[in-house]
């Protein structure tokens, strides 16, 4: 069961559906126009949601960076009752390993490796959150390839990584 998204979340959808479409400049500008009007101490779900999908339209890793933080930084905040207000099958700690793997990528692309390491170690920790769906397994994937890059110190970005084509 789902209750009515509020109108910030329904805000947000409609910009990552046009950043993923190819407008990602547009895309960025919604989506950063809303995180203005949420401010740094609004509902911890839309700052989260806001910021993880804001990383994904910069090409740039430390810009990327930038927000992937605020998203794990917001993610603590938010609470499991609040991610059943907005949808009952969520919990939160599902979004760990989402939160995990952007950092880690951001980190490996970067060329810090080390602290890369310690996000996909913690990517793979909280990858039982997942769901046995075609969401965890593109997760599950992605946690994979991303160790693979990190062993093999490539900074390149990955082919199946969210965002603007390189």
């Amino acid at each position: 069961m789902t209750a009515a998204p509020t109108p910030t979340m329904e805000a947000i959808a409609r910009a990552v559906t046009e950043g993923r479409a190819g407008d990602t400049a547009s895309a960025r500008r919604k989506l950063l126009d809303l995180w203005s009007a949420v401010g740094v101490t609004g509902d911890p779900l839309h700052r989260c949601t806001l910021a993880h999908h804001l990383a994904d339209l910069y090409e740039d890793p430390a810009r990327s960076l930038v927000w992937d933080i605020r998203a794990l930084d917001a993610a603590g905040a938010v609470t499991e009752q609040r991610v059943q207000e907005h949808h009952a099958g969520l919990h939160i700690a599902g979004f760990y390993p989402s939160l995990h793997l952007n950092l880690a990528d951001d980190y490996r692309r970067l060329g810090v490796f080390d602290v890369a390491a310690e996000h996909i170690d913690a990517a793979r920790e909280h990858a039982p959150h997942l769901a046995p769906d075609a969401y965890g397994t593109l997760l599950r994937t992605a946690i994979e390839q991303v160790a693979e890059a990190i062993t093999r110190r490539d900074t390149v970005k990955r082919a199946s990584a969210p965002g603007p084509a390189a």
